[in-house]
């Protein structure tokens, strides 16, 4: 068996790189994901990038921590674009390092029309997002001919105190609903999917630090979710899968 073979992947100097992390896993990472990482001058790194890919960084790349962390925003997202385009500008090789896919919830988008607003050469990298790698590890589909024709993503991410989102395209029957960022919203996830017509038995998984070795995973019903929440002292970052293929989880043991 020969060995795969890599496209020629160069950061240039004075570009920047959008490049998907994935899902925790350091051997999850794609080849060109791990190539940019070699060759970056500097790493501007999500919180969520799991200790193990920053490992791999050559210790002369300078790292530079610019997560966010439940609501607490150490840093704005207009400061982020402007040191990528600082750090670029000086002519460094800079690499944007995200948890999952950059354009899964990520902001990639907007930073990646900060860089060409300025004239900066930006490339995207994909990574394997956190949904994808959740259902992978613990050995359930998103997708399934018996139970969800569909599956959609959708953000929970609290906005003034509100959360709007077209709960009947959610509550679709034999789908899978996956939810980023939901743990601060379960309560009015719950009430409003079920107003919606979802039945309350609904299973549901809570998946936190999916592939990595401290994975964990919780399973309910969409009516006990909220107990099993507060009971557990569950918290962010943690994804919600909502479908009847929780239940093939549930029957593996």
């Amino acid at each position: 068996m020969t060995a795969p073979v890599m496209s020629a992947v160069v950061v240039s100097p004075g570009s920047v790189a959008l490049v998907g992390a994935g899902p925790g896993a350091a051997d999850l990472l794609t080849l060109r994901a791990y190539a940019c990482l070699q060759q970056a001058d500097v790493v501007l790194h999500d919180l969520l990038v799991s200790p193990d890919v920053l490992d791999l960084l050559p210790p002369t790349t300078e790292r530079i921590s610019v997560g966010k962390a439940g609501g607490r925003h150490s840093w704005a997202q207009s400061d982020i674009c402007a040191l990528m385009v600082d750090k670029a500008r000086a002519g460094l090789r800079v690499v944007r390092l995200k948890g999952g896919d950059p354009f899964v919830f990520g902001r990639g988008g907007e930073e990646m029309e900060a860089l060409v607003a300025a004239g900066i050469a930006v490339q995207v990298v994909p990574g394997i997002t956190a949904a994808v790698g959740a259902a992978a590890s613990l050995g359930f589909p998103l997708t399934h001919r018996d139970h969800a024709h569909s599956c959609i993503f959708v953000t929970g991410h609290l906005q003034h105190d509100t959360l709007a989102l077209n709960w009947s395209a959610l509550a679709q029957p034999r789908q899978t609903v996956v939810i980023y960022m939901g743990m601060t919203g379960v309560e009015t996830i719950t009430r409003e999917l079920q107003a919606a017509g979802l039945p309350a038995d609904t299973p549901v998984a809570v998946v936190r630090y999916a592939t990595r070795p401290e994975q964990q995973v919780w399973t309910a019903s969409l009516a006990t979710l909220p107990q099993l929440v507060k009971e557990r002292g569950l918290a962010p970052p943690s994804l919600l899968v909502i479908g009847t293929v929780v239940g093939l989880l549930a029957a593996q043991g």
